[in-house]
């Protein structure tokens, strides 16, 4: 229902209706039309135009403002403070692979950090850089 909120309420039909201050409810209610017909004829759905009327009467127009869903902040994000860390355990031991990072500071600090997050991590600071691979065709070698 999300989607189909978001692609029916950036419709040009709605968004005229908002420049003209007009209610959706003024509108479907002095239309001579039936419900089901003015709300084809403006792109709205009807569970939509509903759920936004029953949002409006709630909080009024404060209840039509978007309100993401998505987290401010992931459960699972390393801190600021092992990422930091991790940096500069690698810079101070730079013969390291991003798995023997990933074990001395499991090791030392006692702070698990998997093996494929110190790459990751390593890689957006720029410290981990891809392998030069020497590309070799059939026909060359044979």
């Amino acid at each position: 229902m999300a989607g189909d909120t978001a692609r029916e309420a950036t419709s040009p039909e709605v968004k005229e209706l908002r420049e003209e201050n007009v209610e959706p409810k003024q509108l479907v209610e002095n239309s001579k039309l039936s419900v089901r017909k003015t709300l084809e004829q403006i792109g709205i759905g009807k569970s939509s135009f509903y759920e936004w009327y029953r949002k409006y009467l709630e909080d009024g127009i404060e209840g039509l403002k978007d309100r993401s869903r998505s987290p401010s902040k992931f459960w699972n994000r390393i801190p600021d403070s092992e990422r930091e860390r991790i940096i500069g355990h690698a810079l101070e031991h730079p013969h390291l692979s991003c798995r023997e990072v990933a074990v001395r500071i499991t090791d030392e600090t006692g702070y698990f950090v998997s093996e494929s997050s110190v790459y990751r991590i390593l890689k957006a600071a720029g410290l981990v850089v891809s392998p030069v691979f020497a590309v070799q065709s059939a026909k060359d070698r044979f």
